[in-house]
């Protein structure tokens, strides 16, 4: 057995993880995790904040209750842990891929960004590689980014836009007054559209993927050349991305694809 600091420290941290995994997602207090770990109230609370600006567990704003947080999520899928919602986004990927001919994404939240897990290639022969497995953007960045804050409440909009300062890395053409812009056309039409924002000359659409609490929690993009997303077939191709959507959405949590409209 390994007695080091570090072990220690491993180990507890091993453990309240382990701890908060029991509770089926129903979420933990800090003193009930304290508890379940028997170890002092303030050491799992030090733990639990450490693990929290790292992205492992997540804490809810207006219970207090800790989660286990979305970068346990990227990880396993990564490693190929045995919950995998790409299971379920593959089909759907691979519909818009083949119904298209353009190249077609699954990409998840992570806070502030999004981070795209899947990928397919159409058969149109031109490719768009701004997207990719693995690539992040923030959130009001391609389209992915940009459906996803759409669809979040204003207020947490407002703060996102605040604490971003996406003008710097991507121009002036992603200023809150822009972006605010794109989300009330996305809100109109139920999809995003980014007009070559990151690159010029590759377009991309997005539809939002909602979770069982009805928030926008992943999307399914299509990307491609200029030419092949002119005003005339971006309908088709939003009522496209909206169908699998919708899909995806009662899918992954009945009873929330309603919350697309």
């Amino acid at each position: 057995m390994n007695d080091s600091p570090s072990a220690h420290l491993i180990g507890r941290v091993g453990a309240v993880l382990r701890a908060l995994s029991a509770r089926n997602g129903a979420g933990a207090a800090t003193s009930e995790l304290a508890k379940a770990t028997d170890l002092p109230r303030p050491t799992v609370h030090r733990l639990l904040t450490s693990l929290a600006e790292e992205g492992f567990v997540d804490r809810d704003r207006r219970t207090g209750r800790w989660f286990l947080g979305p970068e346990l999520y990227l990880l396993g899928q990564t490693a190929g842990i045995r919950y995998d919602v790409t299971h379920h986004a593959r089909a759907s990927v691979h519909r818009l891929a083949a119904k298209t001919g353009e190249s077609a994404f699954f990409s998840a939240r992570r806070g502030e960004e999004t981070v795209c897990l899947l990928r397919e290639d159409g058969d149109f022969p031109i490719r768009s590689f701004v997207l990719h497995e693995g690539a992040r953007f923030p959130l009001g960045v391609v389209s992915a980014g940009l459906v996803i804050l759409a669809f979040l409440d204003d207020a947490e909009i407002d703060a996102c836009l605040e604490r971003a300062d996406l003008v710097s890395r991507w121009g002036e053409a992603h200023s809150p007054e822009a972006v605010r812009a794109r989300i009330a056309r996305t809100r109109q039409d139920g999809y995003a559209v980014n007009p070559g924002l990151v690159v010029e000359g590759s377009w991309g659409m997005a539809a939002a993927v909602f979770d069982r609490a009805g928030q926008p929690a992943w999307a399914l993009t299509l990307t491609g050349v200029e030419t092949r997303f002119r005003p005339d077939r971006q309908p088709e191709l939003g009522a496209l991305l909206l169908r699998e959507a919708h899909a995806l959405s009662r899918t992954l949590a009945p009873g929330a694809a309603q919350a697309q409209g």
